[in-house]
């Protein structure tokens, strides 16, 4: 993933910044305790997780399942699977795996939310074979979708299927860092129960906010390559430590790399440490880092 790389990440601060004091109450709503947390990479394939996959293994979803308890699907932003692909890799998965798949770039990037009611439609159709594997699906939009563009995107948000679940990653500055368009921001999601995105990228420090619109927090965090991925993710824990004292409900968190083949390394990091700290029981790889 090179969206947010830098040539030199020590230059970087990494810190998170301070709770966004909105949180405690979004937070308060849920009174059943942080009941799922679901941890994993955004890829499966052999060629990006090199060394991951035991010597012999032959079919890599089946085996990466039996590691981690969820993926980011990125494949589907790239085309609509038929509904029976859908089904085919949900019986490939233990009964506890989750599916997150990106709502494809025909709907964000090529029509920008516009007029993408039968594209929108072919995608519920075609997660909807995941069945109640399916987790939460995402939409990522360009960078260069902004709040000018606040009718198209309310519009989107308004006529989302009922029933099915969604989070949003905007990444133009401006949603983010200009009060009266973030306030609108939050204000649209929370009343329709989306989850806004947290993404944390050594090159896109301005998206870093920290602001949920759920009780549901999804964060899609992009090591570095560098030493300073584990203490980043050590500063997770803490964070997500907080918001369970507070009433999280779900953790949705992915895990990333310029170079992805390290990524199964940091998942099996911030799986350990939130164990440890959370007292959860969290699937993690069977590796040593």
């Amino acid at each position: 993933m090179k969206f947010g790389s830098v040539e030199n990440p020590d230059l970087v601060d990494f810190n998170l910044p301070a709770d966004d004091p909105k949180n405690k109450r979004i937070l308060s709503t849920n009174k059943d305790g942080l009941s799922k947390i679901y941890v994993g990479c955004a890829k499966w394939n052999r060629q990006d997780l090199k060394g991951f996959y035991p010597r012999g293994t032959k079919d890599e979803l089946a085996y990466y399942a039996t590691q981690f308890n969820s993926i980011e699907l990125n494949a589907t932003f790239y085309r609509v699977f038929p509904n029976e692909q859908s089904v085919k890799w949900s019986q490939k998965t233990p009964e506890d795996f989750k599916f997150f798949p990106k709502v494809p770039q025909s709907i964000s990037h090529f029509q920008r939310l516009s007029n993408c009611e039968t594209l929108v439609a072919e995608y519920c159709d075609s997660i909807a074979g995941f069945g109640n594997k399916l987790g939460m699906p995402f939409l990522q939009m360009p960078d260069n979708f902004a709040p000018k563009n606040w009718d198209t995107f309310e519009q989107f948000i308004l006529s989302w299927p009922t029933g099915i679940p969604l989070a949003v990653e905007l990444r133009h500055t401006d949603w983010y860092n200009n009060k009266e368009n973030s306030s609108k921001l939050y204000e649209l999601l929370e009343a329709n129960k989306i989850a806004n995105i947290i993404t944390d990228t050594a090159g896109r420090r301005d998206l870093l906010h920290m602001r949920l619109t759920s009780p549901f927090a999804f964060v899609r965090y992009v090591g570095a390559n560098h030493p300073s991925d584990y203490k980043r993710l050590n500063d997770w824990v803490n964070r997500v430590k907080q918001w369970k004292a507070q009433g999280l409900k779900e953790l949705y968190f992915f895990v990333h790399q310029n170079l992805e083949e390290e990524s199964p390394l940091l998942s099996a990091h911030f799986i350990e440490q939130l164990n440890k700290e959370l007292g959860s029981s969290v699937r993690g790889p069977n590796m040593i880092a």
